[in-house]
């Protein structure tokens, strides 16, 4: 049961915040896939029930709990990664989707919170300070396997949130900023090298990212019809389901990696911005979370959770400018997709509990 004296340090702020970037994203799902049938949009809404549902569930109970479920959930997560890689179908060039009759899951969005739990449940049991190297190592194979299993199954989107979780967690593990230098600067070196490791058409995606134009009717074709979309809406955009861009499915993905490139066309530059403030109003409570948990461990979750967050919206915003590659990394609580809506309220739940339990003996 939810004890009583928890309740009034519930944060409304951050879960008002939550169900108004899920509501926005359904109403711009609806707009973008309704002349399809919106058949999109009431599956979205089923996930968002499952979604609310399980969050409530994780806030009913104290977070250590979890937290100490995590080395199972982690093997978990990784040993479905590993199901889906061998015996799922390709479904958009990928194999990473386990089909739940009418639903399709993907286990990578779980992986995603089992690694946080699990490097913040290492790095709290180390006592967070003074981390030697083969702790070091550890942390980065905590996340590298997830992170393999997840490239081997053709999806690089799914892993970019993962490089900057591990950066927060070593960050605030203590490690010096000389040793966190050097590593940057290793990470930096390795960069041009995997361009090399990445699929033909990934590498293509990178080129025109560079020139859009080399290749209008292809590979750059998602990113010019994003940047007129975005551009054509203006300052007050062309109204509710006035967009053209998603309407007549010139923007492909437009309900899922380019849900914001809708918005932008059909409220403008006033209603992405409203957008961007409910963000940043969201991982400003997940940080005020952090700063007030009783212990380490609820600050790691946190922190790990915002990481998660917050990577995600820069890489979507950057990809529907045309300031970074084309991913398929989708919009947390705003694109179509249950697993990612499910996860990140999961996630979110976690972060309501630490806020709860922040100064409860």
């Amino acid at each position: 049961m939810l004890e009583k004296r928890l309740n009034p340090r519930f944060d409304w702020t951050l879960m008002l915040s939550t169900l108004l970037a899920t509501g926005l994203g359904l109403l711009m799902l609806y707009s973008a896939t309704h002349l399809q049938g919106g058949a999109l949009f009431w599956r979205q809404l089923a996930w968002l029930g499952v979604g609310l549902t399980a969050m409530l569930v994780v806030v009913m109970v104290d977070y250590r709990f979890w937290a100490s479920l995590a080395l199972p959930a982690y093997i978990g997560c990784c040993l479905l990664l590993v199901y889906v890689l061998v015996t799922a179908r390709a479904i958009s060039g990928a194999r990473s989707w386990l089909e739940l009759g009418a639903f399709n899951f993907q286990p990578a969005e779980m992986a995603k919170l089992a690694t946080v739990l699990m490097l913040a449940r290492y790095v709290e049991e180390k006592k967070g300070f003074g981390l030697s190297g083969m702790s070091l190592l550890t942390l980065a194979g905590i996340t590298g396997i997830p992170v393999m299993l997840i490239l081997a199954q053709n999806d690089l989107g799914s892993t970019l949130a993962f490089a900057p979780l591990l950066f927060v967690v070593i960050v605030l593990s203590g490690i010096r900023w000389k040793a966190l230098m050097v590593m940057g600067l290793v990470g930096i070196l390795m960069i041009p090298a995997t361009f090399f490791l990445l699929k033909p058409y990934q590498q293509e995606r990178v080129r025109t990212f560079m020139d859009p134009m080399s290749d209008p009717q292809g590979a750059g074709w998602q990113v010019l019809q994003s940047r007129i979309a975005v551009g054509s809406g203006g300052l007050w955009g062309k109204g509710l389901f006035g967009g053209w861009q998603g309407q007549l499915s010139f923007l492909p993905e437009s309900h899922t990696d380019f849900i914001l490139s809708v918005l932008a066309e059909e409220l403008g530059f006033a209603g992405a911005a409203c957008a961007l403030i409910v963000y940043f109003v969201i991982l400003s409570r997940i940080v005020a979370a952090a700063r007030s948990a009783r212990d380490r461990l609820g600050a790691y979750i946190a922190m790990g959770v915002a990481a998660i967050i917050g990577s995600q919206v820069l890489i979507n915003i950057g990809v529907i400018l045309g300031l970074m590659p084309t991913t398929g990394i989708t919009l947390p609580l705003m694109s179509y997709g249950g697993s990612s809506l499910v996860s990140t309220l999961i996630a979110l739940g976690l972060v309501l509990n630490v806020r709860m339990r922040c100064l409860v003996n």
